[in-house]
């Protein structure tokens, strides 16, 4: 029996309300016991934002705070960081680099300044490296000169494979990669006590993906269903408020498996990649940047499946 529209409500009613943005665009929103997301602007990146139009997250232990993502710059990790002091004082000691987009680790700098270790996957780094000039390209013609300041490329120094446990203070951490999503090193983080995911790239909510030349979209669905084995009560995306697994299936894993779907369509039909506009994207218009990413999303999807 489906049940009424208010029951299926509940558990995105019940998740705390993120404050409003500050100046410098990253809102605080409380997740549950010690546990918060730093929620960035949906639009691109800008000299307001510092480049950190995504999702941050971190938690409070009694050894210190660990941050998942640093930010895309040296400024804007400054600016996470006065976040961080909204709510203790306590220092930053461990970074979760999610992956090798540049808001997940360009601010890595700036924490390990302050004497954090810095973790990510073997290929987010091996990634990070290759990428890395056209990202600080990219990143100061968007965000200027003086927004890039100081920011440097600065790598991991203690890496995984497939996946690394740690405990700080009382809270037990687990880290997972479990294939290429976004980026080929996307990781999430898994906190068992409080049933919290930090997903960084692997999930999207209230704007739509980004299916890019760095991406994979069929082993992005094999890491969406792999992260949501754990089955978290409380969603930390890598874009958008703090949300439920219900909300992230719709927008990511709905929207993956419906555009391979529609593409794989289209090339059964003998669709030619310079008519790929035509496929209908409608029911994702309520995402923010459909309109600049749906059809390029289908462009790089059929790329992908010609050589499948």
């Amino acid at each position: 029996m489906k049940l009424p529209r208010i029951f299926q409500l509940i558990p995105l009613l019940l998740l705390p309300f993120a404050h409003p943005a500050a100046a410098n665009g990253l809102a605080l929103q409380p997740v549950t016991d010690k546990v918060y997301a730093i929620v960035g602007e949906l639009s691109n990146r800008s000299p307001s934002n510092l480049g950190n139009n995504a999702t941050f997250g971190f938690v409070v232990t009694s050894a210190g705070v660990l941050l998942i993502d640093p930010g895309g710059s040296y400024r804007g990790a400054q600016e996470i960081h006065k976040v961080i002091k909204q709510v203790t004082e306590l220092p930053v000691v461990v970074v979760i680099n999610t992956g090798g987009q540049d808001h997940r680790w360009l601010g890595n700098g700036y924490f390990k300044q302050q004497g954090a270790r810095i973790l990510a996957s073997a290929r987010a780094v091996s990634d990070q490296r290759d990428r890395a000039r056209d990202q600080l390209i990219g990143l100061t013609n968007l965000v200027g000169e003086a927004g890039m300041q100081d920011t440097d490329p600065v790598y991991a120094s203690e890496t995984f494979e497939q996946g690394l446990d740690l405990t700080l203070g009382e809270t037990r951490i687990e880290i997972r990669h479990s294939g290429q999503a976004h980026t080929p090193g996307d990781s999430y983080v898994w906190l068992p006590q409080h049933r919290v995911m930090f997903t960084g790239d692997i999930v999207y909510v209230e704007r739509m993906l980004g299916v890019g030349s760095q991406s994979n979209s069929k082993s992005w669905i094999e890491a969406f269903e792999a992260m949501a084995v754990f089955e978290p009560r409380h969603l930390v995306p890598g874009h958008g408020k703090a949300t439920t697994l219900a909300q992230a299936r719709k927008d990511t894993l709905g929207y993956l498996q419906f555009l391979r779907s529609a593409v794989g369509d289209f090339m059964d039909g003998g669709g030619d990649i310079s008519d790929i506009g035509s496929i209908d994207q409608s029911n994702y218009h309520y995402l923010q940047n459909h309109d600049t990413l749906a059809g390029r999303n289908a462009q790089q999807v059929f790329t992908e499946m010609e050589w499948e």
